[in-house]
C-alpha cells in the first residue's frame, strides 16, 4: 500500500509519523506551516481554518474552508489542502511574494492587528472569494449592501462565510471592508483554474501507528463489515463532534472508520413522493443542492453553527450522536422524516420519531450506519424553525422548535412539531399537534395550543436556560409563528 500523504500547497507531504488521532492542524504546524493556529480546539474560533478541494455543486471542484483542528490528518490521505501560506505567489529570490487579492485587501484596509486570527480569516475569505456564483466586481461607488441582503456585499460576498472566525482585537468593520472589496478572480489565477479539474478521488486508507488504526474503506459494504467485525470502531464523517471529544476530553479510539466519502452515503435524489439525502453529504452541500426545495431546511441551515462547521458537518453525524440539542432533529421530525439504516446484510427504514430511545441512545445498532435521511412529499406549506440561543449565530440551542402545518381554508388540516432541548431526546409535540389539528388557525386556537405546548417535554434548568424559560419559549414560539403567518397573509 502506498504511504499515506497529503498534498499541501501543491506539495506531497507524508502523514507518518503522526498518530491516527493527530489533527490536520497539528500535522500542518509540525510540518512548519505555523500560520494555521489553535484557538479553541472546538471549531468555534476559526483560527485553524484551511481550504480543501471538494466535489463542486456547479463545477468539478469547490474550494471549501473547514476547521483543521477537528479532523484527523489521516482522513486527508490523497486529498488536497491549501493554507494561508499557499495563497500568495512566491517571488524570485530576493524579492517579496505577491499577495493574494484577499491578503492584499486585508492588509490595505487594516484587517489585522495582532494577526493571530488573520490566516484563518484569510482562508475562509478565500473560499468565499472562489465561490462560483458570487457576483464579480464590487460596486465602484462603494455602496452599502442591499437592504434585502444586509450581510451580502455589493460584490456578492456572503459575510456568513466568516461567521466561524473570531477576532478579539481588530474589530470586524475593517475585515468586512476587505471582504466587500475583493473582485473576481483573474483568468490566470491558479486556484481559480484548479476548479475546472476534478478533486482527488478518496483513497482507500489503512494507516496504523502507535497501536491505533485509521481506516477509509472503499464502499458501504466494506464499512459495514468492518463495523460488524470491530464493534469498538468509531465511524466518523465531518468530525465536528468527535473532534471535540479528541481535543477537549482526550478521547482516543483504537479503530476509526471514515465514512464521509462513501459514494453510497453521498447521493441526493428527488422522487415524486420523497427526497433521499445522503447521510455523509455536508450541510453546505445539501443546502446548495436542494436550492430551497425544502423551505424548513432552508430556515435551519443558516442557524446551524457556522459556515466552517456546515462545510464538514453531516446529517448522519448530527443524528448519529443522539444529542437532545442537535439542531437538525426537530426540523426533520417536523418534516416526518425517516432514516435508512444499513448493515452488512441489507438495510431497514425507521421513523425518526421512533429512532431516539434515551439520552444519546438510539435504536441504531453498532454495526449499522445511517445511509440516508428520507423526507416524504408533498411538504407542508406553513413551516418555521425557531432556535432560541444566547447568540444569534454559532451557538448551541437552549430550545429548538420546528413547525410544519397544513392549513387550508383557515383550518389546520395537519400539524407536525419537532422539539429539541426540552427532554432527554428530540421529541414530537404530539399533544400540541392534536390541539391544532381540525381547528381554525386563529388567535384563540393558537393561544390554547400554546399553553399545551408549554407543557410538552420535561425541560431541565442548566447554565444555558432555566426549565421555566424553556417552557415559556415553547409557547412563545407558536405565537410567533401565528403572528408571522398573519402578517404574510395580510401582505
Amino acid at each position: 500500500m502506498v504511504a499515506a500523504r497529503i498534498t499541501v500547497n501543491g506539495k506531497a507531504v507524508p502523514i507518518a509519523p503522526a498518530a491516527p488521532h493527530t489533527t490536520v492542524l497539528d500535522f500542518l504546524r509540525e510540518s512548519g506551516l505555523t500560520g494555521t493556529k489553535e484557538g479553541c480546539a472546538e471549531g468555534e474560533c476559526g483560527a485553524c481554518s484551511i481550504m480543501v478541494a471538494r466535489p463542486g455543486t456547479q463545477q468539478p471542484t469547490d474550494w471549501v474552508a473547514i476547521n483543521s483542528c477537528l479532523v484527523p490528518a489521516a482522513a486527508f490521505d490523497g486529498q488536497e489542502i491549501v493554507t494561508a501560506e499557499g495563497l500568495g505567489v512566491a517571488g524570485a529570490p530576493g524579492t517579496a511574494a505577491a499577495l493574494h487579492p484577499v491578503q492584499q485587501e486585508m492588509a490595505v484596509r487594516g484587517g489585522s492587528q495582532c494577526g493571530y486570527c488573520t490566516p484563518g480569516f484569510i482562508c475562509s475569505m478565500a473560499s468565499e472569494y472562489y465561490r462560483p456564483d458570487r457576483c464579480a466586481p464590487p460596486d465602484p461607488a462603494g455602496a452599502e449592501p442591499d437592504t434585502d441582503a444586509a450581510e451580502h456585499g455589493p460584490n456578492g460576498f456572503d459575510l456568513h462565510a466568516l461567521s466561524g472566525n473570531l477576532c478579539r482585537c481588530t474589530g470586524y468593520r475593517p475585515i468586512r471592508d476587505a471582504a466587500y472589496a475583493v473582485g473576481a478572480p483573474r483568468a490566470d489565477d491558479p486556484l481559480a483554474r484548479r476548479r475546472a479539474l476534478s478533486p482527488p478521488e478518496p483513497v482507500a486508507t489503512e494507516y496504523t501507528t502507535h497501536g491505533r488504526t485509521f481506516r477509509r474503506p472503499e464502499s458501504l459494504r466494506e464499512a459495514a463489515r468492518l463495523l460488524r467485525d470491530r464493534p469498538d470502531a468509531v465511524p466518523v464523517a465531518g468530525c465536528t463532534d468527535w473532534g471535540v471529544e479528541v481535543n477537549i476530553r482526550a478521547r482516543r479510539a483504537d479503530y476509526v472508520i471514515a465514512i464521509d466519502r462513501l459514494p453510497e452515503l453521498r447521493g441526493l435524489r428527488v422522487e415524486p413522493n420523497r427526497i433521499d439525502i445522503g447521510a455523509a453529504l455536508s450541510l453546505t452541500e445539501i443546502e446548495r443542492r436542494l436550492g430551497g426545495r425544502v423551505p424548513l431546511l432552508t430556515e435551519l441551515f443558516p442557524q446551524f453553527a457556522s459556515r466552517l462547521i456546515r462545510n464538514g458537518a453531516t446529517l448522519g453525524g448530527n443524528l448519529g450522536t443522539g444529542s437532545p440539542i442537535g439542531d437538525s432533529p426537530p426540523a426533520l421530525l417536523a418534516l416526518g422524516a425517516s432514516l435508512v439504516l444499513a448493515d452488512a446484510d441489507g438495510e431497514r427504514e425507521v421513523d425518526l420519531a421512533d429512532y431516539f430511545t434515551g439520552y444519546r441512545r438510539t435504536i441504531r445498532r453498532p454495526d449499522e450506519l445511517i445511509r440516508a435521511v428520507r423526507i416524504p412529499l408533498p411538504l407542508a406549506p406553513v413551516v418555521a424553525f425557531h432556535k432560541i440561543a444566547k447568540r444569534r449565530f454559532d451557538d448551541i440551542s437552549s430550545v429548538a422548535v420546528a413547525f410544519a402545518l397544513d392549513i387550508e381554508d383557515g383550518m389546520v388540516r395537519a400539524a407536525r412539531i419537532g422539539l429539541g432541548g426540552v427532554a432527554a431526546t428530540p421529541i414530537r409535540a404530539r399533544a400540541t399537534e392534536a390541539a391544532l389539528t381540525g381547528r381554525p388557525w386563529s388567535a384563540d386556537t393558537v393561544e390554547s395550543a400554546a399553553r399545551t405546548l408549554r407543557s410538552e417535554g420535561t425541560p431541565l434548568g442548566d447554565h444555558r436556560a432555566s426549565a421555566e424559560y424553556r417552557s415559556a419559549m415553547l409557547g412563545q414560539s407558536l405565537r410567533k409563528l401565528y403572528a408571522q403567518s398573519t402578517i404574510e397573509v395580510e401582505s
